[in-house]
């Protein structure tokens, strides 16, 4: 399986999260996509921290109105009911647990649900930007990222050693070998991806599963 592919089917596994009546943030990079597969029928308002409520689909350059992009600088469009405020107003909307869901990306996430994913010391960062308001605000948090670092290292860790972005925020993980969901015991094994086995997740985890006593199912 192409590896386009592969991320293909995580972040639309990862876009039913998304259920109708869902104010959504979604962060930069892998999890934007998910906007890809969320039917234009399912009544869902978008949210970007830079001020949009009910953000529209993204557009070309060439379509696209050069004055309007999200917070991650992509451009995107408008829909019927769209709002514009200033960020103070977008970050009192994270703040009084107005987001129902943010997908982020990920460079660890620990056993216990730790979140880093603003910098890697090092290397040049712009910023937390707005991921800690919304890791420690959002109703549900989830992550959506490949298990694997540039390096084939995990990112699923028992202890973050990354500048931590929130603590014990994170509810479920969306990667490109398995579903994982962080509960008080530890991280359980939901689903896995086709192809793969128990043991390939296992084996690619720094973190220790729990595997349940049932066939897992795949996505």
């Amino acid at each position: 399986m192409e590896l386009s592919d592969v991320k293909d089917r995580m972040i639309r596994r990862a876009a039913k999260e998304v259920e109708a009546g869902m104010t959504v943030n979604l962060g930069i990079g892998l999890p934007t996509q998910v906007a890809r597969y969320v039917s234009p029928t399912t009544p869902v308002c978008l949210h970007s921290e830079n001020g949009i409520s009910g953000v529209g689909p993204s557009l070309p350059y060439g379509k696209a109105d050069r004055n309007l992009i999200d917070a991650g600088g992509a451009y995107v469009s408008v829909l019927p009911g769209t709002a514009f405020f200033d960020s103070a107003v977008s970050f009192a909307m994270v703040r009084r647990g107005r987001i129902d869901l943010t997908i982020l990306g990920a460079f660890q996430i620990s056993t216990a649900g730790d979140l880093a994913n603003w910098a890697i010391p090092g290397m040049f960062t712009p910023g937390a930007g707005g991921a800690m308001e919304l890791a420690q605000k959002a109703c549900r948090v989830v992550v959506l990222t490949t298990h694997l670092d540039k390096r084939g290292n995990s990112k699923i860790v028992k202890e973050c050693s990354l500048p931590l972005t929130a603590p014990h925020c994170v509810s479920r993980i969306y990667t490109d070998m398995a579903v994982i969901d962080v509960v008080e015991e530890g991280l359980v094994l939901v689903e896995i991806a086709e192809g793969l086995s128990v043991n390939d997740v296992v084996a690619s985890t720094d973190s220790p599963l729990l595997i349940p006593q049932i066939n897992i199912p795949v996505f």
